[in-house]
């Protein structure tokens, strides 16, 4: 339904017109009527009626002035002039404010409704218009982020673009392509992790990255164009993304940054951000790398790795898990240092975890062996390390399991040189070792600490201090010296001094505590 405003001076004319049109048969409806002009723009004001018929001649504001006002604050309206004859000059006037239907006075009923017709066609042809451009415009907003994908998708992954075709989609897309600089983010989710979560972390790098150009997603990773600005300010946005992204899903991501280039050189720029994003393995996930953080070797051939393969095995075959530790934390830090080809480092992985499985039994070592498949895809050397470390610590426990019964026959051995031996001045460690057992002082050490819980010279110097109490108590007339000789000691002042840090009291003290109003000292002292 159409609404229509009337406007005549003669109030024939508008009871003629409002009263012998049959106005909802058309489509139509009469909103009003007005006299002149002014009243007239005072009723579109408030109704913005679709079609305004109206006199040319009237007082106050003509119908001319009534076009051009409306015409400039509501210019969809649509108007049809009444006038009469002569008056052709104003209806040339009106025909520039784009008015195309001209009635001549007195015109009849089906002249109106003609016109009214015909007008109300062309009103629903440029609403349908409308209608069509919107929803093209709309398929465009929908298809157009897309469309950008896919170019910057075939940007860096093609080789068919040049500064022609960078002119070209500028145009389409309304980019400035050609002479800005821009540098390119490529992130890569850690974890487990599906579209959805690749579609995430694409929106909000959009939403809170600053003069961010284009994005896309390439196989798994996701790629940022920005313009080129201060670094810093990058790399604050950057872990502002990679937070809020943690927060939502508690995942993980890496990001690499290329060096600042045109669009021309864009997939050069994408390749050494690929490359960037490579060199993870060594700096580990949830970093951000740039292409001053990737530093491998001239020359893998000339590297020396400082590494006792053997020394390792040994360790583990004898369940010494605490000094193997340390030994893969000095082959890997080394290997950190080192920075080789990716390649080059995994073989030496491989190499030093071949070695550790070949000292395992066969059945054993059948089911290490398809681990190495596991190690080799992996992509940090973090985690080969972590993995390395708990296969050795596996291997190493049940080859201590295994040697616990001699380890304790060992130290069983070494307790009983102590007690029978307690007063010889030589006794320690490495005499026991050397003399008694024919093995390394160090590793004896190391052996005895596990299993007894302290090192052996505290052991010692504990035993010989409860051994000195309880001749103090059994012995009245025992003297100082004799006690320091009996024990091992050489000078008895130093015998006094670890007696009383032991006990809290010099030998004499110590007997006084014991024999209250008795024998006031110990002989000799």
């Amino acid at each position: 339904m159409y609404s229509v405003l009337l406007v005549d001076d003669e109030r024939i004319i508008l009871d003629g017109i409002s009263s012998f049109i049959q106005w909802e048969k058309i489509g139509a409806s009469l909103i009003g009527t007005a006299k002149n002009g002014l009243e007239a723009f005072r009723i579109i004001e408030e109704q913005q009626p679709d079609i305004v018929i109206s006199d040319i001649k009237m007082p106050g504001m003509n119908g001319l002035e009534l076009v051009e006002k409306t015409y400039a604050i509501y210019p969809d309206i649509q108007f049809i002039m009444l006038s009469g004859f002569g008056e052709f000059d104003y209806a040339k006037q009106a025909m520039q404010y784009g008015v195309k239907h001209y009635l001549l006075k007195p015109c009849n009923e089906q002249m109106i409704i003609n016109a009214l017709k015909e007008m109300m066609e062309e009103i629903a042809l440029k609403k349908n218009n409308r209608q069509f451009i919107s929803e093209m415009k709309d398929r465009l907003d929908h298809v157009l982020p897309y469309a950008k994908e896919q170019l910057l998708k075939e940007f860096v992954t093609r080789d068919m673009y040049g500064s022609y075709d960078l002119e070209y989609y500028e145009k389409i897309f309304r980019l400035e392509m050609k002479d800005s600089r821009v540098k390119l983010l490529l992130i890569q989710l850690e974890g487990n992790f599906d579209f959805e979560h690749m579609f995430a972390i694409k929106n909000i790098s959009e939403q809170l990255f600053e003069h961010i150009i284009l994005s896309c997603t390439v196989e798994d990773y996701v790629l940022i164009v920005i313009e080129d600005s201060n670094e810093e300010n990058i790399h604050l946005q950057i872990e502002t993304i990679r937070e809020t992204f943690f927060k939502y899903y508690q995942l993980d991501t890496t990001i690499a940054i290329s060096e600042s280039g045109k669009w021309i050189h864009i997939k050069k720029l994408y390749k050494e951000a690929l490359e960037c994003l490579q060199h993870r393995f060594y700096l580990g996930e949830g970093t951000i790398i740039r292409k001053a953080d990737i530093t491998y070797s001239a020359d893998d051939n000339q590297i020396v790795l400082n590494y006792d393969e053997q020394r390792f095995c040994l360790l583990v075959k004898s369940g010494r898990w605490d000094d193997a530790n340390k030994e893969l934390m000095e082959f890997f830090k080394q290997l950190v240092e080192l920075r080789m080809e990716i390649y080059t480092t995994k073989s030496y992985v491989i190499q030093l975890f071949n070695a550790m499985i070949r000292i395992c039994s066969a059945e054993q070592m059948k089911i290490y062996l398809v681990y190495i498949s596991q190690l080799l895809e992996m992509e940090t050397i973090q985690q080969m390390e972590s993995f390395i470390i708990k296969i050795a610590k596996e291997i190493t426990l049940q080859f201590y399991e295994r040697n616990k019964y001699t380890h304790s026959a060992i130290i069983q051995k070494v307790l009983q040189t102590v007690e029978e031996q307690i007063g010889n001045p030589e006794l320690s460690l490495n005499y026991v070792a050397q003399e008694e057992l024919y093995m390394s002082a160090d590793y004896l050490g190391k052996l005895f600490k596990k299993e007894v819980g302290e090192r052996f010279s505290n052991y010692v110097s504990k035993v010989r201090m409860e051994r000195a109490m309880h001749m103090i108590q059994n012995e009245n007339d025992v003297k100082v010296f004799e006690l320091a000789e009996k024990l091992g000691y050489s000078d008895s002042q130093y015998f006094s001094q670890v007696f009383k840090k032991h006990t809290g009291f010099t030998p004499s003290d110590y007997r006084k505590e014991l024999f209250p109003g008795g024998l006031s000292r110990i002989n000799g002292q």
